[in-house]
């Protein structure tokens, strides 16, 4: 058994498992900083990545080109999370019970939408997913390759987002509204920024990929929907943001660690280790109260950070 589990085809698993694992967290985490710098704690981005992960498994069942299934996982993500920008901003409802409402919805209304479309099943529907893109020599690269350089399209344009993440937000006008916007709405507002416009566009923003992460769940991991097809990833994603103190590059390091506790916990599943299936299935969501422990200690909020704001107050 420890043989097994030191040897170097058990890390080399283990590792491109890990990068796996942590795209369904990064994406939307990413989508989430834009979310939360702007002042909007959305806790419905698990409902919304239920969404967008039936809307893209419908749309590929229906079409059968994948794109077509992102966009739609897409576009789901950002008409669900659209509610969530009108109670938060618009109507300035408290956002975690807002949330929480919409959470219950998705799960409900994703259920309905598969019994309406596919019926009662014996086997779930299932997809052919993205194929793995082995990129030119780097993975043929002994333990480097199989790790970083043979995964699906997916998996790659969300790293990808990292870098395009921080640009938008560091070296941008609308990033510099964004966190304006968080910071003090008012002197935002007073030199002409619409916070109202701008937590809007971040909500949608962080909806988008919240819908992309969810997409990728059942149309290039998992290839099939289940009411619980999310795990509570949404949840784990809007840790990761308070883990990162809102910066692109250490979400990366943090869906990063959940996705090996992730990927840690299915690997010694399938060695039959002697351990209880339901302590293993425990080690991501402890590995977020852990981090929470200690990483929520040091992040510095917004100032108006889940703070409706009102032009007429004062």
């Amino acid at each position: 058994m420890l043989s097994d589990i030191f040897s170097l085809s058990f890390l080399v698993s283990l590792l491109a498992s890990t990068i796996r694992l942590a795209t369904p967290i990064l994406v939307p985490a990413l989508g989430q900083i834009y979310t939360q710098r702007a002042g909007v704690l959305n806790l419905s981005t698990e409902g919304t990545m239920l969404m967008g992960a039936i809307g893209g498994f419908t749309a590929v069942c229906a079409t059968g080109n994948l794109w077509v299934g992102v966009l739609t996982g897409i576009l789901s993500g950002i008409l669900f999370s659209l509610i969530m920008a009108w109670l938060s901003v618009t109507v300035r409802a408290n956002q975690v019970i807002a949330a929480i409402g919409l959470n219950i919805l998705a799960a409900g209304l994703a259920a309905y939408i598969y019994r309406v479309v596919f019926g009662i099943r014996t086997l779930p529907a299932q997809i052919e997913s993205f194929s793995a893109i082995h990129i030119p020599v780097l993975s043929d690269l002994p333990v480097i390759g199989p790790i970083f350089f043979s995964h699906n399209i997916l998996v790659y344009l969300a790293f990808l987002l990292v870098p395009v993440t921080w640009f938008v937000l560091e070296k941008t006008t609308f990033g510099l509204k964004i966190k304006a916007v968080g910071e003090h709405p008012r002197a935002a507002d007073s030199k002409g920024v619409s916070v109202s416009g701008i937590r809007y566009a971040a909500v949608l923003i962080g909806g988008a990929h919240a819908g992309l992460g969810g997409a990728f769940m059942t149309i290039a991991y998992l290839n099939t929907f289940t009411e619980s097809v999310i795990g509570g990833r949404g949840y784990i994603a809007v840790s990761v943001v308070i883990f990162a103190r809102f910066l692109p590059r250490r979400a990366m390091w943090g869906a990063l660690l959940f996705g090996m506790a992730s990927a840690l916990q299915l690997r010694l599943q399938a060695l039959g280790v002697a351990v209880p299936s339901q302590l293993l299935l425990m080690l991501p969501y402890l590995a977020t109260i852990v981090a929470l422990i200690f990483a929520s200690k040091k992040a510095e909020m917004p100032s108006a950070y889940t703070v409706p704001y009102s032009r007429m107050e004062r």
